[in-house]
């Protein structure tokens, strides 16, 4: 079954911080409307589940942040448990804008915050050489790969793994229907969400698009047939695999 001339477009993520996002420019150029509504979330573990590791953040002497989320669960649960973490800390940080992202909490000194350039964890090998005697807290979520822990191994650095958060299923108001004519979803926990959030939700002549090879898998695994996806070589984004496909489906329907 082929997909139905498509209007109303459901962007599983947060709505753009800016109104000059590209998304408005494909709704403009394509005379379509765009809702978005993120279906899954980050949720920090509670004080119980971190206590159950048995860390002491103040036995650390480093901290090695791969994201803005963890930066905000990782001062999250100092606040909880009320850790005043010491001047003397030092931060690694796998890019800039991690790094800027300190600032939240606290005075941001460039002898205690080194960065990546790269946006790798690579990037951080001078910094870890210089300091490799440092003890290492690593804020994780639950699931994660472990590229940086191997790398984190090679060097023979002392660090100890903290999972403080996760994603979850995100709730939808009681009302909510899934009238939309296409759905992009950009991982796999998303496609579980609208499942479990709408189990009586059959696809049909709706279409589908995604991000990833993972969410790609993760959508014929659970029987939903794929109109488009990206990264592609000729679309190198959503934005532009959307702008491809719509061109298309306006052309096959009049």
């Amino acid at each position: 079954m082929n997909a139905r001339k498509v209007k109303k477009i459901l962007i599983s993520q947060p709505k753009p911080s800016s109104e000059k996002s590209p998304y408005y420019d494909i709704a403009e150029k394509h005379h379509v409307s765009l809702d978005f509504y993120p279906f899954i979330k980050v949720e920090r573990v509670s004080t119980k589940e971190f206590r159950q590791q048995r860390i002491n953040i103040l036995d650390f002497t480093a901290i090695i942040l791969t994201s803005r989320t963890a930066v905000d669960n990782f001062f999250s649960i100092c606040e909880d448990l009320k850790v005043t973490i010491p001047e003397t800390m030092k931060y690694f940080c796998v890019s800039e804008t991690v790094a800027l992202y300190l600032q939240k909490y606290i005075v941001y000194r460039k002898r205690k915050i080194f960065f990546s350039q790269t946006g790798k964890v690579e990037g951080l090998n001078n910094p870890f050489t210089k300091h490799s005697k440092e003890k290492f807290l690593f804020p994780v979520p639950e699931e994660h790969n472990d590229d940086i822990s191997h790398f984190l191994d090679e060097k023979k650095l002392y660090y100890t793994k903290s999972v403080m958060y996760r994603t979850v299923s995100n709730e939808f108001p009681e009302d909510q229907k899934m009238d939309y004519d296409m759905i992009i979803f950009f991982s796999p926990l998303g496609i579980q969400s609208l499942i479990t959030n709408f189990p009586d939700f059959t696809q049909g002549d709706t279409a589908m698009g995604c991000f990833g090879n993972t969410t790609a898998k993760a959508m014929e695994e659970a029987g939903f047939r794929l109109d488009f996806e990206a990264p592609r070589p000729e679309y190198p984004s959503v934005v532009a695999a959307l702008d491809a496909f719509l061109k298309e489906n306006h052309k096959h329907h009049g």
